[in-house]
């Protein structure tokens, strides 16, 4: 279990994130258009998931819009936006934004991403949404680099992920 702030006030997540140099979990979550994709869909590519609460909250979406300005400039890399939003939710959103250089996908059917994860919080006012978490994977899923942001209104160290990435 790992423990982060949401303005100060402690929240508990359901466990630890995948360490670096280890294969990151497979999922199944669902696209804007409800069909389901897999991590093991992106094999061969380097991945950026870039998981949050809610698209609906300012940091949230500064998060896909920063990935999605800097997604346009990566080789071989896809930058996926994870949160347990409806399909429709993230497909409004970044539809209205024009954002197209990343993929927003759902935990919303099987909930199983944030658990499998550890980044799923057990306990607070945000309980059952997932962390704030960047985590980097090159392209066999192995983690490069993973961070849960230990202030969830804060925005994720993006420098960090992007040096990932280009190692």
């Amino acid at each position: 279990m790992s423990t982060v702030t949401l303005k100060g006030n402690k929240i508990h997540t359901s466990g630890e994130l995948p360490e670096k140099g280890s294969a990151a979990p497979d999922f199944s979550l669902a696209k804007t258009d409800l069909s389901s994709v897999s991590l093991t869909d992106f094999k061969g590519n380097k991945v950026i998931l870039n998981i949050f609460p809610s698209v609906d909250t300012g940091t949230c979406a500064a998060s896909v819009r920063a990935f999605n300005k800097e997604a346009s400039e990566l080789k071989n890399t896809k930058v996926l936006c994870i949160s347990r939003d409806l399909p429709f939710a993230l497909s409004r959103f970044c539809g209205a934004e024009g954002l197209n250089n990343v993929v927003s996908l759902s935990d919303f059917k099987n909930h199983r991403f944030g658990k499998d994860y550890g980044l799923e919080f057990i306990d607070g006012p945000l309980e059952g949404l997932l962390s704030r978490v960047v985590i980097v994977l090159d392209e066999n899923g192995k983690v490069l680099h993973a961070e849960q942001v230990p202030e969830i209104v804060d925005e994720p160290n993006y420098q960090a992920a992007l040096n990932a990435i280009n190692a």
